[in-house]
């Protein structure tokens, strides 16, 4: 897969993670756009690294997908914990 194609995974799977973890965010929507992007990279690194399973090459894959909603969840939640009270409500 190319940039490109991480790129594209990468906002669609921070806006999953968005979804799936609701709320108001302290970057908004460009802040969760990142977060997906960084969160796709982040993710399938930890996949082929640790988890012994190398990512695919291909756009559909599911463990692809998996990876990358995976690791923008657990940025979009540090990201949260660590930012997520220094916007006054």
């Amino acid at each position: 897969m190319t940039i490109i194609g991480w790129l594209v995974l990468g906002l669609l799977a921070g806006a999953v993670a968005k979804i799936l973890l609701p709320g108001r965010d302290p970057g908004g929507l460009i802040g969760t756009t990142l977060i997906g992007i960084v969160g796709a990279f982040i993710g399938g690194w930890i996949s082929s690294r640790w988890l012994d399973r190398p990512i695919d090459t291909d756009f559909y894959d599911g463990a692809t997908w998996a990876a990358a909603i995976g690791g923008s969840l657990v940025l979009l939640i540090i990201y949260r914990l660590l930012f997520g009270h220094s916007r006054s409500r």
